[in-house]
């Protein structure tokens, strides 16, 4: 299926690969992506539940880079990719997110947690050790790297050690996009029958403290693009704030905030533009455009 956000960005969903549903044959996203492109759309997002598996139940071998390549030949501007485990990259697709302009230096990769008895508690591939191998990875061939997660606080058994080590891991590894939930059971999982329950309100706490140090971060993130030029694609005009409201390649829609920008000429929806960062405002970026 394809859902847009507006008429420039659309999502193009790879059913999901870990449950009940099949992939999708790759010429059937392609004729659906084409079928985007020719209606002018600009961002074209890759989603399923992993898309790093693509390809493993229809052809016995990830296919998703040869996929990526494939989307990368259409006239979309921007291919952004959501939901990477960690476990299934391989260094074929991070050669390709590198290789490929269109493909943005955006890495959306659920790791949960970063304790190694919570990991297998949660049934997870992997261990701490390969996350930052992995993290370290794409940040050498991609310096420009922008990581989204989300965490999980406050699981059956979780001790306040295993909490401040997720604590540490996020004030070392700095990953601009978070977020954190406490554990809730729900009804027919098998997290739900885990014993040592953490009690609701300490799981909320601890979900809360994760976004103290989360905002702590971000704030650092923004410092850093103070004055940078990025190319912003407009969302459109923002009559609250009475300036034009977009995104650059570093906050996917709905979900990571906005850039608010102004323009000494009109500036339609679905246009890229170049815009300096100025300022921040209440976590939200702004700025003014530019001919550089």
């Amino acid at each position: 299926i394809a859902e847009g956000c507006s008429n420039h960005c659309a999502f193009c969903v790879i059913p999901k690969l870990r449950g009940k549903y099949r992939s999708r044959p790759a010429e059937d996203i392609l004729q659906e992506a084409h079928t985007l492109s020719e209606n002018g759309v600009q961002e074209l997002i890759i989603i399923a539940q992993d898309i790093t598996r693509y390809g493993m139940d229809l052809y016995g071998a990830r296919r998703l880079p040869e996929l990526l390549r494939q989307l990368c030949k259409m006239d979309f501007h921007w291919i952004r990719l959501h939901y990477m485990y960690p476990d299934e990259f391989t260094d074929e697709l991070i050669d390709t997110i590198a290789s490929e302009e269109k493909i943005l230096p955006y890495f959306d990769i659920p790791l949960q947690h970063c304790s190694d008895r919570i990991l297998t508690a949660m049934c997870r591939r992997g261990s701490k050790a390969e996350i930052i191998a992995l993290l370290d990875k794409i940040r050498a061939k991609i310096p420009n790297a922008v990581f989204r997660t989300s965490l999980i606080t406050g699981l059956p058994g979780e001790t306040e050690a295993e909490f401040e080590e997720l604590c540490d891991f996020l004030g070392e590894q700095k990953l601009q996009r978070v977020g954190a939930f406490p554990y809730s059971p729900e009804e027919g999982t098998p997290a739900a029958r885990m014993l040592n329950r953490v009690d609701t309100e300490e799981a909320q706490r601890r979900a809360e403290l994760v976004m103290e140090i989360q905002t702590q971060v971000m704030d650092e993130f923004n410092d850093s693009r103070m004055g940078d030029t990025v190319e912003v694609l407009c969302d459109g005009w923002d009559g609250q704030s009475m300036s034009y409201v977009g995104r650059s390649y570093a906050e996917s829609p709905g979900i990571d905030g906005s850039i608010y920008f102004t323009s000494d000429s009109p500036v339609e929806a679905g246009d890229f533009v170049r815009v300096r960062i100025t300022g921040a405002m209440d976590g939200e970026l702004t700025g003014e455009r530019t001919e550089e």
